[in-house]
C-alpha cells in the first residue's frame, strides 16, 4: 500500500471513526441494513396503494389489525429463540418473511378485482410488521456481534446504511412499479433480503472467527419461554423505561405526521404539488441525514456519550412543538419534520439502540422485539385517536401542538432517567459487553 492510500485511509478513519481491522465486518453491517430496509421501502408504496383503496376511512382498522398481527408474532417469534442458535432463529425469520412475499407474489396475481381489497388490507398489516420485526431484529444481532465502546462509534454509519436502503429501494418501486406493475417488485424485496441474510451470515461467521466469546454465542441456544419478552418488560423498570420512550416517541411522531397533513393541505391546495413537496422533503432531509450518519453522529455519540444522544430529540421535539404552536405555518412545520427526522436516524436511533448491550441475550432478543414491534404500533394508536379526539374537541394545530409540547418534556425527563440507568447498568460489576441469559434478574433490578 502507497503513503498516498495510507493517508487517505488514515482521514477515512479519522472522520468516520472506523478502525482499519472493523472496515469488513461494519462493512457487512451496512449491506445487511442496506437491504433490510431496501426491502422494505420496495413494498412502502404498494402496501399504501393497497392499504387505502377501500378510502381512508379505514386506516383506524388498519392500524389496529396492525397492533394485533405484532401481538401475535411476538410470541412466535420468542420461541424459534428459545429453541434455536442465533444464526438458525434468524434465518428462519428472515426466510419465513420472504416466503410470505412468494405467497402474496400468487395471490394478488390469481385474485380476482372483486377480492382485492382485502387481499391489500392483509398485506398492509403483514408489511407494517414486517418492518418493525426485520429492523428490530438486525439491530439485535448488532448488540450482539458488536461491544458497547463499538456501537457508540458504529452504529451511527450503520444507521446510513439502512438511510441509503430506503433511498435505493423507493427508487426501484418509482422505476419497476409504472413499467412492469407491483408483482415483480415482490421478488425484488424477496431478493434483497436474502442478500441481507447472507451478509448477517457472513458477519456472524466473522465475529465468531475472531472471539471465543462469540464463537460460543454462535452456538448458545437463548432458550426460556415464548412469553418471557412480556415478562421481562414487565418485571424490568429500565426495560419499561424503553417501552416508555419508544411509545411516547410514536405517539409525538403521529401528532407530527396529521399537524403536517392538515398545515400543508391547507397552505397548498393542488394534491401534485403537496406530492412534489413531501417528496423534496424526503430527498434532502434524507441526504442531509444520510452525510451527517456518516461524518457527524459517530463523533457526537462518542463525545458526548448516550445518554445526552437521548435526550436530542425529545428537546427538539419539545421546542419545535411550542414554535408550531407560536406559528402554525408550513415553513415551521417542514423545518420541524426535517430536524426530527435527521435527529431520530442520526442519532436517537443509534443510541436507543445501545441501551440494550448491558442486557441479558435473551432481553435483547425476546424484551426488544416486543418494545420494537408491539409498543411501537401502540403508540401510533394512541396518538392517532389523540389527535382526532382533539379535534373533536375543537383544538386547532397551535392547540394540539400546545398539548404535543407538554408530552415531549415528559419525554425528556424519561430520556434523562434511561441515560442515568444505562451509564449505572455499564458501570455494575456484574455487566459486561456480553452478559448471559443468567445474569437476567441482577441486570434488571440494577436500574
Amino acid at each position: 500500500m502507497s503513503t498516498e492510500q495510507r493517508q487517505r485511509l488514515s482521514v477515512i478513519e479519522a472522520l468516520t471513526l472506523v478502525r482499519g481491522d472493523e472496515r469488513v465486518q461494519l462493512a457487512l453491517a451496512f449491506v445487511y441494513f442496506f437491504c433490510v430496509l431496501g426491502s422494505y421501502y420496495v413494498l412502502r408504496p404498494i402496501r399504501d396503494a393497497m392499504g387505502i383503496a377501500g378510502g381512508t376511512d379505514d386506516l383506524p382498522w388498519l392500524f389496529l389489525g396492525t397492533l394485533v398481527l405484532t401481538l401475535i408474532i411476538s410470541p412466535i417469534f420468542s420461541a424459534l429463540v428459545a429453541r434455536m442458535p442465533r444464526a438458525r432463529f434468524v434465518t428462519w425469520s428472515y426466510r419465513g418473511l420472504m416466503l410470505c412475499l412468494l405467497g402474496f407474489f400468487a395471490v394478488i396475481g390469481l385474485t380476482d378485482e372483486s377480492r382485492q381489497l382485502w387481499v391489500g388490507r392483509v398485506f398492509y398489516w403483514w408489511t407494517s410488521v414486517y418492518t418493525v420485526f426485520a429492523v428490530s431484529l438486525f439491530w439485535a444481532v448488532m448488540s450482539d456481534v458488536f461491544t458497547p465502546e463499538q456501537g457508540r462509534r458504529l452504529f451511527a454509519v450503520v444507521s446510513a446504511g439502512g438511510t441509503l436502503g430506503g433511498l435505493v429501494g423507493a427508487g426501484l418501486t418509482s422505476l419497476i412499479a409504472d413499467r412492469f406493475g407491483i408483482l415483480p417488485l415482490l421478488i425484488v424485496s424477496a431478493l434483497m433480503l436474502e442478500i441481507g441474510l447472507r451478509a448477517m451470515r457472513s458477519l456472524s461467521a466473522r465475529a465468531a472467527a475472531r472471539s471465543d466469546t462469540q464463537q460460543q454465542r454462535e452456538r448458545e441456544i437463548i432458550g426460556g419461554s415464548a412469553l418471557a419478552g412480556f415478562r421481562l418488560m414487565v418485571a424490568s423498570p429500565y426495560l419499561l423505561g424503553i417501552a416508555g420512550f419508544m411509545t411516547l416517541y410514536t405517539i409525538g411522531s403521529t401528532f407530527l405526521y396529521f399537524l403536517q397533513a392538515d398545515i400543508v393541505a391547507a397552505a397548498v391546495p393542488d394534491r401534485a404539488a403537496r406530492s412534489a413537496l413531501f417528496a423534496q422533503i424526503d430527498v434532502w432531509s434524507n441526504a442531509a441525514t444520510l452525510l451527517m450518519q456518516v461524518f457527524v453522529s459517530a463523533h457526537l455519540l462518542n463525545r458526548f456519550g448516550i445518554a445526552i444522544a437521548l435526550c436530542v430529540l425529545p428537546l427538539l421535539s419539545t421546542l419545535g412543538y411550542l414554535a408550531l404552536g407560536i406559528a402554525p405555518v408550513i415553513g415551521v412545520v417542514i423545518a420541524f419534520q426535517s430536524l426530527r427526522r435527521m435527529g431520530n436516524f442520526a442519532l436517537t436511533q443509534p443510541a436507543r439502540e445501545n441501551l440494550y448491550f448491558p442486557l441479558p441475550r435473551e432481553t435483547r432478543y425476546k424484551a426488544k422485539n416486543l418494545i420494537d414491534t408491539f409498543m411501537f404500533r401502540a403508540g401510533d394508536q394512541i396518538g392517532a385517536w389523540t389527535h382526532t379526539g382533539l379535534g373533536l374537541l375543537g383544538l386547532t394545530a397551535s392547540g394540539i401542538s400546545f398539548v404535543a409540547a407538554p408530552i415531549s418534556a415528559l419525554w425528556l425527563l424519561l430520556a434523562i432517567w434511561l441515560g442515568r440507568a444505562h451509564r449505572r447498568l455499564l458501570a455494575a460489576p456484574a455487566a459486561s459487553p456480553s452478559p448471559t441469559a443468567n445474569e437476567a434478574s441482577h441486570a434488571h433490578h440494577a436500574s
